[in-house]
């Protein structure tokens, strides 16, 4: 990496602030990422600490045990916690993938008016504290209670999670769309193909990586969101992260802990096909040798 970084020609300043710099950038990643790296080892605990003890340090194979991942697995409201989470994750990302693909096609058009407004509207969600959208959401839950009953239940959970995931998608989609070529669809317009065949046929192939980033960071988004779940949701719609939240004001275990090395385990599987997808579009669009 020096070797691409640095001239043959530099100097031996250039050398010195460059190995500075990298290391600099080196100790900062590190801060980082340290409290994510010092859960995983501590998940292993055979005791029932949140610290490291004298027989882990010195790497004793008996202080390592994976009971804390067997107790997750062996509990009922933990299971019942991560199948709601997926469930909720994924009709959360169906519906704001439609909504935020949609929206994204619309602010595409030149001919689209207000597209500042619109937009400032459409990632609100991302801008505006977190509290303050969940108790907006819980309100108008209440408000509208008598005719449609959203809190409690598992359609609200998952209109509010819509709301939080949509504007990714949007925004993802809509910079997939900024190097899109419009003749393409005009050009299958010419061969006789109707909008919603030209839009599956040639538009989604070629915007699909930007879709796909969008939906995984909805999904993200829904998997670990705490605050909405405490606002509207009721013990049926229980979450991972809201039972690790009870967890941790009820009872400490380190259950949480391998609960935690999970979600982390998935954050990076998702983050690695997101990027894997940007490389992708990149290729296609002619940014990237192939």
């Amino acid at each position: 990496m020096s070797n691409i970084s640095l001239p043959k020609h530099a100097g031996l300043v250039e050398k010195c602030w460059h190995y500075a710099f990298v290391l600099i950038c080196s100790v900062v990643f590190l801060f980082l990422i340290a409290p994510i790296l010092v859960i995983i080892p501590l998940s292993f605990n055979a005791e029932p600490y949140f610290t490291f003890n004298e027989s882990m340090l010195a790497f004793d194979s008996n202080a390592y045990s994976t009971r804390w991942y067997e107790d997750f697995w062996s509990t009922e409201i933990w299971r019942q916690s991560i199948v709601n989470s997926f469930i909720i994750a994924f009709w959360s990302t169906l519906m704001a993938v439609t909504l935020g693909t949609l929206a994204a096609l619309g602010l595409s058009r030149s001919e689209m008016p207000c597209k500042g407004l619109v937009m400032g509207l459409l990632i609100s969600p991302m801008i505006v504290p977190l509290v303050i959208t969940a108790a907006g959401i819980f309100f108008f839950y209440a408000s509208v209670g008598d005719f449609i009953p959203l809190t409690g239940t598992y359609l609200g959970v998952i209109i509010a999670h819509t709301v939080l995931g949509t504007p990714f998608v949007v925004i993802t989609v809509t910079a997939t769309l900024s190097g899109f070529d419009n003749s393409l669809t005009r050009a299958g317009a010419m061969c006789g193909a109707d909008p919603t065949r030209v839009f599956f046929k040639v538009v989604l192939p070629l915007i699909l990586p930007g879709v796909i980033s969008g939906a995984l960071f909805a999904f993200v988004t829904s998997f670990d969101e705490v605050v909405v779940v405490l606002f509207i949701a009721s013990v049926e719609q229980q979450t991972i992260p809201r039972q690790m939240w009870a967890g941790i004001r009820e009872q400490i275990s380190p259950t949480i802990l391998a609960v935690a090395t999970i979600l982390v385990c998935i954050s990076i599987l998702l983050l690695t096909t997101v990027e894997l997808l940007r490389r992708r579009a990149e290729r296609l669009r002619g940014m990237l040798p192939g």
